[in-house]
């Protein structure tokens, strides 16, 4: 029993945070913008530098966001928190940096169609479209993963993270598979 004054370090050093409202508005803007890109024409006579070059940045940006998902994986099966840590918020940066890019180009230019056909457009199209519903739902659960474990909420971030971490996982190879299948109709 503590004594009138005493607390336990958990009370004194650490206080949990909600970050619920931020986590929903990260999401509606994110994926709201998205949505509204997409089906913007883009910039007419934009010249300032060549902004087929963003797509390329997108892929080399995910293909980082893969390996660092993949290190931090590791990590924590070596029970390496640190590293775990330090890797999960690389591939939160490069993930960002992506989503930078990703919004650039959309907003420059108009989409690219895909012109393959056969079995390849097939493929390509399924490619697409589970990664873009996998995109979106990816922002509030990696936000929701991070969160739990800001707040050491150890046991709900370890559930959580069984399923963000191999749909990321999926999300940022699949950005990279969706750009060298359309990337020859740039």
């Amino acid at each position: 029993m503590k004594g009138h004054g005493q607390e336990t370090i958990s009370e004194t050093s650490f206080k949990k945070r909600n970050y619920k409202p931020w986590i929903i508005a990260i999401t509606i803007v994110i994926n709201g913008l998205v949505i509204i890109l997409s089906g913007l024409p883009g910039v007419e006579n934009f010249d300032l530098f060549d902004v087929k070059i963003l797509p390329l940045m997108n892929a080399i940006f995910n293909s980082f966001t893969f390996l660092f998902l993949l290190f931090a994986l590791i990590a924590i099966i070596k029970k390496n928190i640190t590293w775990h840590k330090r890797f999960i918020y690389l591939a939160f940066t490069t993930t960002t940096l992506f989503l930078v890019t990703y919004v650039g180009h959309h907003f420059l230019s108009a989409s690219t169609t895909y012109g393959g056909d056969g079995v390849l457009k097939y493929i390509y199209y399924f490619i697409l479209i589970t990664h873009i519903i996998l995109a979106a739902a990816i922002v509030p659960l990696a936000l929701t993963t991070v969160a739990r474990a800001w707040n050491m909420e150890n046991e709900r971030h370890r559930k959580i993270a069984r399923w963000t971490m191999p749909l990321w996982l999926y999300v940022s190879l699949t950005g990279v598979l969706v750009y060298i299948l359309i990337s020859p109709y740039y």
